[in-house]
């Protein structure tokens, strides 16, 4: 499947944590997996995002966080074969937040889904989005958050765009983001950010570089994600 940022790039890190007499693979999962109630909101979603790069044709992007969704399962916020798909690695807990280019045209909802899954569970379902090309497909989208007197007040699921979906194999972790125009114009054909973002691309979605907000900012997540594992919270500055 595609990768966003460090799964996909040069570099795929592993989660550099672990308990003190080195249980390992497990040991790591069960750290990774716990970040949802050990790591303060602003540290998983900042409230501001810098994309260096992160624009078409490698224009800088910032966003700013406009609402936080309280944590929850997953029963509404994936259509409903794309909950079937991410299914057999089980919903611990689901995190999203929405936030909004620098200009408010754009909004795009980024989640990370913490699932119930062992290393093996993780690379299966993994590999089945790689063959089956799941990650594509305009009937398994994730589904926006949207919140009253926001720019994503009328974010919904007929506005959705462009999207992208990436399941980790190192950490029992799914992050995702959907992206939209903040005007609340529906999208009859959404395109997924790895053809969206794709040289050539003539869709209306690509034109205005929705699959680069889904990606980049889905990217910068996944990396404060990884940052936050490595530093645990109890050995972060002040």
């Amino acid at each position: 499947m595609f990768g966003l940022g460090l799964v996909g790039g040069a570099v795929t890190g592993s989660w550099l944590i672990g308990d003190a007499e080195g249980s390992g693979e497990r040991g790591t999962y069960a750290v990774a997996g716990g970040l949802w109630h050990n790591v303060p909101v602003d540290e998983l979603f900042p409230r501001t995002v810098e994309g260096r790069g992160a624009g078409p044709g490698g224009a800088d992007r910032t966003w700013t966080r406009v609402a936080v969704a309280p944590d929850s399962g997953c029963a509404d916020a994936f259509d409903p074969l794309l909950r079937q798909a991410l299914a057999p690695v089980g919903c611990r807990r689901l995190l999203r937040a929405t936030y909004t280019d620098a200009t408010q045209s754009y909004v795009t909802t980024v989640g990370l889904l913490f699932t119930t899954a062992d290393a093996t569970a993780m690379r299966s379902l993994d590999t089945r989005f790689a063959k089956e090309g799941l990650a594509k497909r305009t009937d398994l989208l994730p589904r926006p958050y949207a919140a009253k007197d926001t720019a994503a007040a009328s974010f919904g699921d007929k506005q959705r765009a462009s999207w992208t979906i990436s399941v980790l194999t190192d950490a029992p972790v799914v992050v995702y983001a959907v992206s939209g125009w903040a005007d609340g114009r529906t999208v009859d054909t959404p395109q997924p950010a790895q053809q969206a973002t794709a040289s050539g691309a003539t869709t209306a979605p690509a034109q205005a570089g929705l699959g680069n907000e889904a990606r980049g900012l889905a990217d910068r997540i996944e990396r404060s994600l990884r940052k936050t594992a490595v530093t645990p919270p109890s050995e972060q500055p002040s």
